[in-house]
């Protein structure tokens, strides 16, 4: 897919909102800087005249303004009611962040999107809610909520993903999942969840990356990409694992620093929680390319060479090597 100049122009304002509410210094303000990046973020979706674009971005701006509906008008009763006003805005965050429960919507728009726009869906817009979010860690009631919906967002994310075929629905319900670890951590460290984002960023971003030179967008379409190439039945079990959190994969990194911090904070219910649910995620990534993996034994190597194979741009490759012999690079974080 190919994007105007002109939406340089939109991807720089969403980044300004983005900004413009991580430092605001009022909730109006960090309301202004989320209005923007709403604003933005819906002409990056309509790239082009696609009935399902236009759902997608319709169905995005109602939920969205729903949700800024909600901040604008319970940052105003701050001044009667301090403590059920920083409820609804933590309500009003979880909406925009598409946690559980309120993370309905999050799956239905991200399938109607390009792989392009589904990864800045998937990580530039989860930026803004989630520094707003822990800046809300100050009551121990804030602080049960967000663990509530957090090992809710967990157990949903896992379950949910159980019966998708779709590769986007898929990266989605894995999303909530990934944005349980992260919001638990933002209870107890606000560095923690950070280092777990950037992790979670680089490496969903390779699996796109992987996904959108395939132009895969379900598991059938992984299923028909084995015979093209053998390079492809290395690199999408490689990812997904790391994606899963399986050692020695980059993705496991940073469950082990979770871990670690969970465990000397004796939060050992919660942990467990985590744990179950991520061994659900792997069982629905293992679900993805272990046909594929057969099937490409079954197949002659006549007719394997006879299919031409897709290219590898560089970025995917790099990606693909750290995923498998990061768990090397980063002991630091560690020790």
């Amino acid at each position: 897919m190919t994007f105007p100049i002109s939406y340089l122009l939109f991807f720089f304002t969403l980044l300004t909102g983005t900004i413009l509410s991580i430092s605001s210094t009022s909730w109006f303000g960090a309301w202004l800087g989320l209005e923007l990046n709403l604003l933005s973020f819906i002409p990056l979706i309509t790239t082009k005249l696609c009935p399902f674009l236009a759902e997608s971005a319709i169905k995005y701006f109602l939920i969205q303004a729903l949700a800024s509906t909600i901040l604008i008008m319970s940052s105003s009763m701050y001044m009667y009611i301090p403590d059920f006003s920083y409820s609804l805005i933590l309500l009003s965050l979880m909406i925009k962040l598409g946690a559980a429960p309120v993370h309905f919507w999050f799956p239905q728009v991200i399938e109607g999107l390009s792989w392009p726009q589904a990864f800045v869906l998937l990580s530039i817009q989860k930026v803004a809610p989630m520094f707003l979010i822990s800046y809300l860690t100050f009551t121990p009631i804030l602080t049960s909520m967000i663990t509530f919906m957090a090992l809710l967002s967990s157990l949903v994310g896992a379950l949910g993903g159980l019966n998708v075929m779709k590769l986007r629905k898929l990266m989605a319900f894995s999303s909530i999942n990934h944005m349980s670890w992260m919001l638990i951590a933002m209870s107890i460290n606000d560095m923690m969840w950070m280092i777990y984002f950037l992790f979670y960023l680089f490496i969903s971003g390779s699996v796109v990356i992987l996904l959108y030179s395939t132009q895969s967008y379900s598991i059938s379409d992984i299923l028909n990409q084995n015979k093209k190439s053998m390079i492809f039945n290395l690199l999408i079990p490689m990812n997904l694992l790391s994606l899963g959190g399986l050692p020695p994969f980059l993705g496991f990194i940073p469950k082990w620093i979770m871990i670690q911090l969970f465990s000397s904070k004796m939060m050992i219910f919660t942990l467990l929680i985590l744990l179950f649910s991520s061994l659900i995620t792997l069982y629905f990534y293992l679900r993805l390319f272990t046909p594929m993996v057969l099937l490409s034994f079954s197949s002659l190597s006549s007719t394997i060479k006879s299919y031409p194979a897709f290219p590898l741009s560089s970025i995917l490759i790099v990606s693909s090597f750290i995923n498998l012999f990061g768990i090397f690079s980063p002991i630091p974080f560690l020790i």
